[in-house]
């Protein structure tokens, strides 16, 4: 696309997409404004509360003082954090759908737009680039402030997520960045099939809880795993931290199920352990120096995804409009 077509097509997606734009920011803001309160000051008192809290098992009959309020606060801030922040590429999925590429569809604009200043590929292109561009920016914006949160409080705040929650993980790193440009692409194909904006609305956002879920399942299996054998005197199987399998290991090697009875120490486990031949507990997990690995391999995957979509979006384009030239272009 030539400097002086792009320029033009990209205020007219900024205007056409106001709302969407003004909603976009004051998203951004007051998310990012959270999360950097989270950061700053909260964290610090949540962390200072929880100090007080595990000093009192030093403090014989005497009563715990301790800043309650800035737990609970901290707590539940998080929480939401994390789920707005795994929210965001189904609200860019939604909006890509109903308004992106299906309302000019159904009403007819885009087709207008083809035969009087722009062809289909590069209306397509100005309505991608723009927006990804938007998208991933600010979403990444989100990821590294929750990133920051999460880090802080690692190990200071004892009811911090884990890294292996599902929403933490996400919220953590690029896997969402790369959810919300498929949120994008797909809401773009989804106009483009179905020229009905409540129609791709609904696609795009099934189409991307379905990849969001389906990559939650896969992910312990993203990276190989760590195996580690516990004796049988524990209660249970020793996990590094993601498991991705457990049960007993028996004499001769093999794996078999875990009853789940529990400690050898008790008759009747011990018994039980006997006539299974078993010798130990196994586990296959993953360890907390596997979170980059197993996140930049479903980040490769979702934009995979992306951009498999996004070639079906302009294949899509090229077999309903043909060899179509612009007013412009044929003078």
């Amino acid at each position: 696309m030539s400097t002086v077509s792009a320029l033009p097509m990209t205020r007219v997606m900024l205007r056409l997409h106001r709302p969407a734009l003004y909603v976009w920011a004051g998203l951004l803001v007051v998310a990012g404004g959270l999360l950097l309160w989270l950061y700053g000051p909260l964290t610090d008192a949540a962390a200072s509360a929880w100090r007080q809290w595990n000093g009192c098992s030093d403090m014989t009959g005497a009563a715990c003082a301790y800043d309650q309020d800035a737990i609970l606060t901290y707590k539940s801030l998080t929480q939401y954090m994390s789920v707005a922040v795994n929210l965001v590429p189904f609200l860019v999925a939604a909006w890509a759908g109903a308004s992106l590429t299906g309302r000019e569809m159904e009403s007819g604009t885009a087709q207008l737009a083809w035969t009087q200043s722009i062809s289909p590929a590069r209306w397509l292109t100005a309505k991608l680039a723009l927006p990804a561009a938007l998208v991933t920016a600010g979403t990444g914006v989100l990821v590294l402030l929750h990133n920051l949160v999460w880090s802080k409080g690692r190990g200071k705040i004892d009811t911090a997520k884990p890294w292996t929650d599902l929403l933490t993980f996400h919220a953590n790193g690029p896997t969402t960045v790369a959810f919300a440009l498929f949120g994008l692409v797909t809401g773009a194909l989804a106009g483009l099939a179905l020229r009905r904006s409540l129609a791709a609305l609904v696609v795009s956002l099934v189409a991307t809880g379905a990849v969001w879920a389906a990559v939650g399942v896969a992910r312990p299996r993203l990276w190989p795993s760590v195996t580690t054998v516990t004796d049988l005197t524990a209660y249970s199987p020793r996990s590094l931290g993601l498991t991705v399998d457990e049960g007993l290991l028996t004499s001769t090697g093999a794996r078999i199920a875990n009853p789940y009875c529990g400690s050898s120490e008790v008759p009747e486990c011990r018994d039980l352990y006997d006539r299974l031949g078993a010798v130990g507990y196994y586990t296959d997990s993953h360890p907390f120096s596997h979170y980059w690995p197993l996140q930049l391999t479903a980040t490769g995957i979702v934009l995979a995804l992306t951009a498999l979509a996004a070639v079906l979006a302009f294949r899509l384009l090229k077999r309903h409009t043909g060899p179509l030239t612009p007013a412009k272009e044929r003078r």
